[in-house]
């Protein structure tokens, strides 16, 4: 396997919610996935959208390096669908790998059957004009997270989790160490153990019957 497919593999399994305890940074929890199942582990390519518009999501689709999300920010106009079928058969020809967006998709069926994985904000028919300006490869602000490119952003039924490339290996790193103590929390709530004992947790303040 390549380092890429390696990095695709260990994110995913440990996934949004872990890495967001690790040293990610967790978008808010309007970012979420389009379809159920979706999965995504990718290095990120940013977009800006003028609102009401998404030409530059089209320039990025046809400019943007294989094996790429896309991360799009729509401004203060989320409520149309910048992102369908069209767009998705488009990126998969490029080999692109998903797309995050803090605004509305469409086609979501089609997304789907495509196994294409999208993380949005609301499903949205109205679709967007495609005339005017925005910009590609610089950094955005998605799910009220910075992203720049190159950073990886990992999303699952949990959410998105955006991981800075500076920050990589140490975030997987701290990932690993956490997964592994939360088994051995598994291992004893399974035995009888509470979270109360487990955690430390002080019960007094709640007021029993």
């Amino acid at each position: 396997m390549s380092d890429y497919d390696l990095t695709e593999a260990e994110l995913l399994e440990l996934g949004a919610a872990t890495l967001g305890e690790s040293g990610g940074h967790a978008m808010r929890a309007r970012v979420h996935a389009a379809w159920p199942g979706a999965r995504l582990a990718a290095p990120a390519f940013p977009v800006r959208c003028t609102p009401g518009d998404n030409l530059a999501i089209h320039v990025a689709v046809a400019e943007a390096p294989p094996e790429y999300a896309l991360v799009v920010d729509v401004g203060d106009q989320p409520e149309l669908g910048y992102w369908g079928e069209v767009l998705t058969t488009a990126a998969l020809a490029r080999g692109l790998t998903g797309l995050v967006i803090d605004g509305g998709v469409r086609d979501i069926a089609a997304l789907h059957a495509h196994h294409f994985p999208a993380f949005s904000t609301m499903i949205a028919l109205r679709g967007a004009t495609k005339d005017k300006a925005g910009s590609v490869g610089r950094p955005v602000t998605v799910g009220d997270v910075e992203v720049g490119l190159g950073d990886w952003v990992v999303g699952d039924a949990d959410g998105v989790t955006v991981v800075r490339a500076a920050d990589l290996l140490q975030v997987i790193d701290v990932g690993r160490t956490r997964a592994e103590k939360e088994e051995h929390f598994f291992a004893a709530l399974r035995s009888g153990t509470t979270t109360m004992a487990l955690l430390s947790l002080d019960g007094s303040p709640v007021t029993r019957a």
